[in-house]
């Protein structure tokens, strides 16, 4: 899509949508810039009118990411906007209108060799499976999605990925896992109308996080109410922690409690400020635990075990080094250093880490 590979073994992409009017160039451009400079990696436009459509071609000489445009209900938008540098179009096909008009999307896509997305959305689905069903439920998404994969298959067409999004949380869920028992199109993830965040990015969690651990997914978005930019890094939090896609330092520090005897607080939020920007992928904890502290540090890549005003640091579960409180930051970040300069030297700095579907760890490019 656009040059960025989607699906297997690459790794999974975090998208985001603008909010502005798409005719309105410069505040759409300025939008996507944001979200660039954020890390967004796709980054999808709606086109409801025909001078939606117009304005393609001129934001997408303005961007650096991939374009998508997100056509509902009318076809003919579909069709102006293939006219276009587009990088992939979005479909929802429960509302465009019946199987001759997604047709034809189909056999122009094709021809223009744009991949597309197949978007099922649960408060969209046609009315012949919602007779059927009774509600909006996975079985009916999925058996939607897959007559409209059956068709794009008859006109020999398979440059598809898909999507199964509901509001609810256990629907969608429910919908991937369903779906992923009977194709392998690759998917594109997401609770949609998630809400405001923090509760809407909890919710996005709760419901990508099974997904992802699972191995189902390789577009993300979450859907948040007002800057979409904060999207971005929900995402990549969430791909982290399910180590779907780790592409930063990750820390672990104990929660505050009264067996604390370091100001471990004021020593994360140091070692926080003075990582930020770093790329590696390496596991480091904090803990100022004499109960937990050694045996948790052992887990993690590089550690802090504390005690009262004293600690040791821990490198790949060794005793590495005895350290004053006063001295613990400078000291885990020269072997934060140390480990870069063995990483670079095995040939495996500049790497991102993922797990794959069989839980094993593999080796991921890093993004520019």
């Amino acid at each position: 899509m656009g040059g960025v590979p989607i699906g297997g073994d690459n790794p999974i992409r975090v998208q985001s949508m603008t909010t502005s009017d798409t005719h309105l160039v410069d505040e759409v451009v300025e939008q996507i810039h944001q979200l660039e400079e954020a890390g967004c990696e796709l980054v999808r436009v709606t086109v409801p009118k025909a001078e939606d459509a117009s304005a393609l071609s001129a934001i997408k000489s303005r961007i650096r990411i991939p374009l998508i445009c997100d056509i509902h209900f009318d076809m003919r938008m579909a069709l102006a906007a293939m006219d276009h540098p587009v990088d992939k179009i979005r479909i929802n096909p429960g509302n465009l209108g019946g199987f001759d008009k997604f047709r034809q999307v189909v056999r122009k896509a094709k021809d223009r060799g744009l991949p597309m997305r197949i978007g099922v959305n649960a408060g969209s689905l046609e009315k012949d499976l919602i007779e059927k069903y009774g509600f909006p439920c996975p079985p009916a998404m999925v058996e939607s999605c897959l007559r409209y994969l059956e068709i794009a298959e008859e006109e020999h067409y398979h440059d598809i990925i898909v999507s199964l999004k509901s509001s609810d949380v256990l629907t969608a869920v429910e919908a991937y896992r369903l779906y992923s028992k009977q194709a392998n199109y690759p998917t594109h993830i997401g609770i949609t109308e998630a809400g405001k965040p923090p509760y809407a990015v909890i919710k996005s969690a709760c419901g990508l996080a099974p997904l992802l651990i699972d191995g189902i997914g390789d577009t993300i978005r979450i859907s948040l109410l007002g800057n979409p930019v904060p999207e971005v890094q929900a995402a990549f939090d969430i791909l982290q922690a399910t180590k779907r896609r780790v592409r930063r330092p990750e820390l672990i520090a104990c929660p505050t409690c009264g067996r604390l005897e370091i100001d471990l607080e004021g020593i994360v939020a140091q070692v926080e400020k003075r990582l930020a920007g770093k790329r590696t992928a390496v596991k480091i904890s904090i803990l100022g635990c004499v109960v937990n502290g050694p045996g948790e540090a052992k887990e993690a890549d590089l550690g802090i075990a504390a005690g009262k005003g004293k600690g040791v640091i821990f490198k790949r579960g060794e005793i590495v080094r005895h350290v004053k409180e006063s001295e613990m930051v400078d000291a885990l970040l020269e072997e934060v250093n140390i480990w870069e300069a063995e990483e670079l030297a095995a040939g495996r700095l500049g790497g991102e880490k993922s797990v794959d579907r069989q839980g094993s760890r593999v080796k991921l490019p890093v993004l520019g």
